[in-house]
């Protein structure tokens, strides 16, 4: 067997440890200037590859299939 604590922790010593799960929330998103993608803030745009409005990566556009 385990430890055991010898006490019942207490209802306001379990609300300061989960305190911290608020910050565990889902990035947010802003919208591209150039192409209106959702993207990171103070990011380049994956899609258009864009940053204060100058282009600073390329995107390689995917190749077509032949079939």
């Amino acid at each position: 067997m385990g430890a055991l604590p010898k006490r019942k922790y207490a209802k306001a010593r379990q609300g300061k440890r989960r305190n911290n799960l608020r910050l565990l929330s889902p990035p947010q998103l802003e919208s591209c200037p150039q192409c209106h993608g959702p993207k990171l803030p103070h990011h380049v745009c994956p899609t258009c590859g864009t940053y204060a409005g100058r282009e600073v990566i390329e995107i390689k556009s995917p190749k077509k299939k032949t079939s």
